[in-house]
């Protein structure tokens, strides 16, 4: 088993970051902004600017010698956004790193990818909704289906209407129905469901609990999907969808359970398959513990 492993494209990247080259992570940031391959860079972003926080030698070199470089800027405002979120003071500190996510933003008119980070800037500075909106109508304009903006604004949906969880769900389900076939956006009630799960809720309101249609959804998706499968007792579902994974576990959602997250989803795999095998009259799963403290056409952002 692999938690957290990179695809085939971004581990010969993070091979050359570890040996303090930025080249490898140049290239691959460039391919994917002039494809507008936004998702992926979505995700190369943050997978790179986690690997950075560890190993910054390689994006220091890269800034230093292009400093105003659209991808270079944006790999490093996300690490600062990491790294200040951590912080107990990070409202200051998340202000400091404005100027930084606004030349990201600036260094490629067409990027959605910088909005998403400013949506997830403001809910950690709470902003007020009316700058909420601003960014949010930003990003729209920009990809009107992109999964990580959407994922951003459902954040701060939460953190903004604590209890009112059928605007999360109603906006989750109509950026869903609004989404093209094979677009992530499509799995945003599955975000939904997750949000209100661990925000202590208890059943969610029926409705589609799913992967996106089409390519086979990321490794993330199924593992979240498992996960809120199993708190709505729904054991040979969850466990299907923990086999599809293959080989590939995700820190999310299993690190709210454990300090060990590959532990975690170990454990969880086993008791279900114990638990189906056994049939009615078997042991129940090794169901999710108390999760840890932490609270964390186009849909509007505030139509309500």
């Amino acid at each position: 088993m692999l938690l957290d492993a990179p695809d085939e494209v971004l581990g010969p990247v993070l091979v050359g970051a570890a040996g303090g080259d930025p080249a490898p992570a140049v290239g691959l940031l460039s391919a994917t902004r002039h494809r507008g391959a936004w998702e992926h860079r979505d995700r190369y972003v943050r997978k790179l600017a986690v690997f950075a926080r560890s190993r910054p030698e390689w994006l220091d070199t890269w800034r230093a010698r292009d400093p105003y470089n659209p991808d270079g800027l944006l790999v490093d405002a996300q690490r600062s956004v990491h790294r200040a979120w951590d912080s107990p003071v990070r409202a200051e500190l998340l202000r400091e790193v404005s100027p930084l996510i606004t030349a990201a933003a600036r260094a490629d008119h067409r990027d959605p990818v910088p909005w998403r980070l400013a949506l997830d800037h403001a809910r950690g500075t709470r902003a007020g909704h009316r700058y909420f909106q601003e960014l949010w109508e930003a990003a729209v304009r920009r990809a009107p289906h992109h999964y990580g903006c959407h994922g951003a604004a459902l954040r701060c949906l939460s953190s903004s209407w604590q209890g009112a969880h059928l605007v999360r769900f109603d906006f989750a389900d109509q950026a869903a129905q609004d989404a093209p076939d094979g677009s992530l956006t499509q799995a945003l009630p599955l975000q939904a469901a997750f949000g209100y799960l661990t925000d202590g809720g208890g059943r969610p309101r029926s409705g589609p609990v799913r992967p996106a249609s089409g390519s086979p959804p990321p490794a993330g998706l199924r593992n979240l999907l498992a996960y809120v499968l199993l708190r709505l007792e729904r054991g040979p579902d969850a466990l299907e969808q923990l086999r599809l994974t293959g080989p590939y576990a995700t820190s999310t959602p299993w690190d709210r359970e454990a300090e060990d997250p590959l532990g975690r989803f170990l454990e969880v795999r086993r008791g279900l398959s114990e638990a189906v095998a056994a049939g009615p009259a078997g042991a129940p799963p090794a169901g999710p513990r108390h999760p840890r403290s932490e609270r964390g056409g186009r849909a509007r952002f505030g139509d309500h």
